[in-house]
């Protein structure tokens, strides 16, 4: 059981450098931090996920709240508590400003942390970490689910038979509904030399595909994929203009932040051939919305695939009831679930508990509050 009330145990005084700070957020065994989860029902809406391990971090002391609805009831919920566990929701500077002196740390249980106000944490010592690698999988997997659904048109046959239409089946055939083998087929990876863009290169190359990247960091032309010096584990990595226009999937795997938002907007869009699609499971904010709905309106795409959407960071927020995109037949859309796999949904937890671990150290946690980039 879940403890709702505790007695203050310790404070931070809110003074001193981060050094000083992470020296007084250190803890022997004889010291208890206290945990609160936010909005649980995030990550665990199932009731299948074990806390065993994020509890035993923090010596059994854990509260739990399934949602958090307003920043009052955040506020009141942080009070008297060290460790806060967040799953996506936006933690703004005023929020984290008015932050009770208990706070100490703030345990992003996922990988973007866009979310949370660093500047804000910062000013008033709290430490932020997150989890950069617990849905690598799941991710990757979500990207080429999308991939393989769109080459042989899976979703528009399964509508067609939930509404009693079996023309498909009685006919035998697809008609023109696309549908092709991926073997030397061009798959484009904006960001795609991050951890999930790897795998997803991995699961390409096995699948007989080219692969395209564009990077901030390497110079064009290109690049081994792995440590084996086989032509089939190099990636090219091109120009953004370059990767639109070759590709027949463009997949994107980059951060939300100011040089990515509305990244792909109409006229990146414009350049993409007319049997490509987009996909994208990062953040939705990336696309230009309103320029995605106007190609897909016009078939000047063949479709697209989005596991986020809008302009919120994570979770996306919902589909307005008259969106545009609920009248099209070339786009599939699902609810942020690229990482909700149980087994990545149990990773994050368990790694939440060992950063609160590293924490009571005193050892620094997974991001640069100096820098607010993660450390390498």
């Amino acid at each position: 059981s879940f403890h709702k009330q505790r007695d203050i145990i310790i404070e931070g005084s809110g003074e001193g450098s981060d050094k000083e700070q992470r020296k007084k957020s250190s803890f022997n065994n004889n010291n208890k931090l206290r945990c609160v989860m936010l909005n649980a029902a995030r990550l665990d809406y199932d009731g299948r996920i074990d806390l065993e391990k994020l509890k035993a971090s923090v010596g059994g002391q854990l509260t739990r709240y399934e949602i958090s609805k307003s920043e009052k009831e955040v506020l009141e919920r942080v009070e008297g508590h060290e460790v806060v566990v967040n799953k996506e929701m936006p933690l703004g500077g005023d929020l984290i400003r008015a932050f009770p002196p208990s706070v100490r740390l703030i345990c992003e249980a996922g990988t973007g942390y866009n979310n949370i106000d660093l500047v804000a944490a910062h000013e008033k010592n709290i430490q932020v970490c997150n989890v950069p690698t617990y849905a690598t999988d799941a991710m990757s997997h979500m990207a080429i689910t999308f991939v393989m659904a769109l080459s042989c048109s899976l979703v528009p046959q399964a509508q067609s038979l939930a509404t009693g239409d079996r023309s498909y089946l009685t006919q035998c055939h697809l008609g023109s509904l696309p549908h092709f083998e991926l073997t030397h087929k061009t798959i484009g990876l904006i960001g795609g030399l991050g951890t999930i863009g790897k795998r997803v290169t991995a699961i390409c190359h096995a699948l007989g595909m080219n692969v395209l990247v564009t990077s901030t960091s390497h110079p064009l032309g290109p690049l081994s994929s792995s440590s084996s010096d086989s032509e089939k584990d190099v990636v090219t990595v091109v120009s953004m203009d370059d990767l639109m226009t070759r590709s027949d999937f463009v997949s994107i795997h980059c951060p939300l932040n100011e040089s990515t938002k509305h990244l792909v907007d109409a006229s990146a869009i414009s350049k993409m051939k007319p049997t490509s699609f987009l996909i994208n499971t990062a953040r939705g904010s990336i696309i230009n919305q309103t320029a995605l709905i106007q190609a897909l309106q016009n078939k000047t795409i063949a479709g697209a695939a989005l596991d986020v959407f809008g302009e919120g960071s994570a979770p996306p927020p919902a589909l307005p009831e008259d969106s545009p995109f609920y009248g099209l037949t070339n786009v599939i859309l699902t609810p942020h679930i690229g990482w909700q796999r149980m087994e990545s949904r149990q990773r994050v937890v368990d790694t939440c508990a060992e950063n609160i671990v590293t924490f009571a150290r005193g050892d620094p946690t997974n991001i640069d509050m100096e820098t607010g980039r993660p450390r390498r």
